[in-house]
């Protein structure tokens, strides 16, 4: 593991911030704390619980959040106190000590994660759902060919199916594109089997290196200038398209608007690429809304399949 480096990140809970963390520190696994008896197997977590204002840890694939007791009750607010927990993770994590303490008298046997993972169809006949009941990853992630998915063992090891076209990983779903000359029903189960028997297995899901070119999407969008328009149609997509479209197995993103010709400009990934019927939701639905929300700014919405 690299040298851990942490971002501050706010959340829409004014008492809960995270800690981003450059590497993983689960996989498709989370725990939450709510007090140091409970934070056994955590010495991070029962370090912080040192800390007055600590109300519950959460540990999760690349982050750590921390919820404080609100002000009423601590008279503290997190931009006073949390330079100084993000210093603490990082000394915490760059000195090697582990993060979780697994029970030594468990085999390895039962060790296992238990998992259930059921397919689900999609609107798009190409793509097929596999839903997990946990969470996988924090965002979403592509994979057009074995060679996108260097740094993403589930995905590469799935493209040596012969019948594997594309992967899309999110959430708690992984979503997958067959080549059009072979039928679901001839592999389906096949498929499920083998992502429950990884994920069980407790293989990565995603390397550490995929979360570095991340982070520097992350800053280049940083500092990118968006206009209020930008904005305000990013918020629409976010809070009014993107969740159905996840439900599809799919993902919408903001690609560009150009004011002159009031076009805006997304991607589509997952299920939602090349589906049949993403034309006709692209028109009737996200177009008309955001005509409807935003009027006089949008007359067209164009789709780029990601």
């Amino acid at each position: 593991m690299s040298k851990i480096n942490i971002s501050v990140q706010q959340t829409n809970n004014e008492n809960i911030v995270k800690f981003v963390v450059n590497s993983f520190l689960t996989q498709a696994k989370s725990y939450e704390f709510n007090n140091i008896e409970n934070a056994k197997i955590s010495p991070l977590a029962q370090q912080l619980f040192h800390l007055p204002f600590v109300k519950t840890v959460y540990i999760t694939q690349n982050f750590i959040a921390v919820e404080k007791f609100s002000f009423e009750l601590t008279q503290i607010n997190w931009v006073d106190v949390q330079n100084e927990v993000a210093e603490t993770i990082k000394n915490y994590l760059n000195s090697k000590q582990p993060l979780i303490i697994e029970d030594t008298n468990t085999n390895k046997a039962s060790k296992k994660i238990p998992i259930t993972i059921y397919a689900e169809s999609t609107p798009n006949p190409e793509v097929m759902k596999f839903v997990a009941n946990r969470a996988l990853t924090n965002t979403t992630y592509e994979f057009k060919s074995n060679t996108d998915a260097i740094h993403a063992p589930l995905a590469s090891n799935l493209f040596h199916f012969p019948f594997v076209k594309e992967v899309f990983i999110s959430a708690n779903y992984v979503s997958i594109t067959k080549q059009t000359q072979v039928e679901w029903q001839d592999f389906v189960n096949e498929l499920r089997d083998f992502i429950k028997n990884y994920i069980e297995s407790g293989k990565n899901i995603l390397n550490d290196e995929i979360l570095r070119q991340e982070e520097e999407i992350t800053i280049s969008n940083v500092n990118k200038k968006f206009s209020e328009t930008d904005k305000e149609i990013i918020s629409i997509l976010n809070e009014h398209v993107k969740p159905a479209v996840e439900g599809d197995g799919g993902n919408i993103a903001f690609k560009s608007y150009n004011p002159e010709t009031k076009t805006v400009k997304v991607i589509l990934q997952g299920a939602c690429s090349g589906c049949p019927s993403s034309t006709i939701t692209l028109k009737n639905g996200i177009e008309t809304m955001l005509k409807q929300m935003l009027k006089g700014k949008v007359e067209v919405v164009e789709a780029i399949n990601g």
